[in-house]
């Protein structure tokens, strides 16, 4: 088992900001992504009234910001926490017009390249471990990940059988991992993929600490033994490979896929708008340069039709979809494009509920939860809807840690702790499908 790699000691879940930011200093190497995000700021800004709203979607025009928070512009109105990533270029001229205009601000991230550095374990180190030694506790890359499945498709045969259910856009396998003892009854099944959106790193690391969890406990966890007995595990460690080896290799705070369009420059299609159910309404776009792009038509993503057509084809035998995005701190489930009430709401509820009292067993980390429309946004076309729309009756979507101190780059040495309090979660859910809902 020496492969599932060793736990480090354990970082307090809490620490405060200026100690968090020295103890993940390490030596420069400005070489990463060429030095480009140098000066760069993230600055958190939420809107008192109906004028600073209008100012801030002018901003948004005007500087050409990223948007970390919310996804999309639109949904920015009175008491919006927004948070904006901006070149240092662009940075002096915004700030000016903030303190023009008497806009409150707040700059969460001084330097965007300084964080990135430091908040990680360099590449040269990360190269030089063997699979033997598998580190859990740092970010890898796309051809790590899938080593990885290989490596575990070959030594944990009983347990693990690792499969392709096409290909993406640049031709790359969409590899999933079927984990659960093999058995002829029929047995139900959960569905579980991270790396949707491509600059949230901390869910392809959960997914990975959800493998390495069920492998090195089920012997000695009851609660694992069962689930592992009961249940087969289909999980996908990175969804959108395109996006997610281009968020290594040229753009860390890449969020779509990675297709072409043949009337726009503008790459990419939001992989969470592409869904048929309600697609393309309300908290999509239409316009290729966006972040929120729905695509030219439904599953146009050839990473999200074979997704689709997988769960199509399993849809009698899976009971549970769980999708892992980042950052805000949530448990969502059902309806994200409306506000309505799900049919199944109380056993919903009951789970979410029990799921994030959980998880906030072991560090006190807070989640909100509830209904996604409400609890975050109306957003149409996504996978969680679409799985519940197609007979899957616990369909979830986790927001993952922070709230903003680091957004997309939560640094490493957070990973142990987010991964640690999220399996907790994610066991109670499932225990949950095992029982007859209250």
């Amino acid at each position: 088992m020496k492969f599932l790699g060793k736990p480090r000691s354990q970082p307090a879940a809490f620490l405060p900001l200026c100690w968090l930011f020295l103890r993940i200093l390490k030596p420069g190497h400005s070489h990463l992504y060429n030095n480009r995000y140098a000066g760069d700021k993230v600055i958190r800004l939420i809107p008192k009234t109906e004028e600073e709203t209008y100012a801030l979607k002018k901003i948004h025009h005007q500087f050409k910001v990223d948007l970390w928070q919310p996804s999309s512009i639109s949904y920015v109105t009175e008491g919006t926490v927004t948070d904006v990533h901006i070149s240092q270029n662009a940075s002096r001229a915004l700030l000016a017009f903030l303190q023009e205009a008497n806009i409150q601000y707040k700059i969460l991230i001084e330097d965007l390249q300084k964080v990135l550095e430091y908040g990680n374990s360099l590449p040269t180190q990360r190269n030089r471990r063997s699979l033997s030694e598998y580190n859990y506790e740092v970010y890898h890359s796309l051809e790590e990940i899938q080593s990885w499945m290989h490596h575990l498709n070959k030594t944990h045969s009983g347990l693990i059988h690792m499969f392709s259910i096409g290909r993406s856009y640049e031709g790359r396998s969409l590899f999933i991992l079927k984990l659960g003892r093999k058995s002829q009854a029929y047995k139900r099944a959960v569905w579980m993929d991270c790396g949707i959106h491509a600059r949230e790193w901390i869910g392809p690391a959960f997914c990975q600490w959800f493998v390495r969890e069920a492998l090195l406990t089920y012997r000695s966890d009851a609660a694992m033994r069962k689930m592992l007995k009961h249940l087969y595990f289909y999980i996908m460690p990175v969804f959108n490979v395109d996006g997610y080896h281009f968020s290594w290799t040229h753009d860390r705070f890449w969020r779509k896929t990675r297709s072409r369009n043949s009337r726009f420059h503008c790459r990419g299609v939001d992989a969470n708008r592409n869904w048929k159910v309600k697609w393309c309404d309300e908290g999509a776009s239409m316009h290729p340069c966006e972040d929120t792009y729905c695509g030219p038509f439904p599953e146009s993503e050839p990473e999200v039709k074979a997704v689709a057509n997988f769960l199509r084809k399993h849809r009698k035998h899976i009971r549970a979809y769980l999708s892992f995005h980042a950052y805000a701190q949530m448990l969502l489930y059902p309806y994200s494009y409306k506000y309505a009430t799900i049919p199944n709401f109380n056993c919903v509820e009951s789970a979410a509920y029990k799921a994030v009292k959980a998880l906030g067993s072991v560090y006190g980390v807070r989640y909100r939860y509830g209904p996604a429309s409400r609890t975050l946004y109306v957003s149409s076309g996504s996978s969680m809807d679409w799985a519940y729309k197609n007979g899957i009756p616990y369909a979830f979507a986790f927001e993952l840690r922070d709230t903003g101190h680091f957004g997309f780059l939560l640094p490493e040495m957070l990973i142990r702790p987010t991964c640690t309090e999220t399996m907790l979660a994610v066991k109670n859910i499932t225990m949950h499908l095992l029982k007859k809902c209250p």
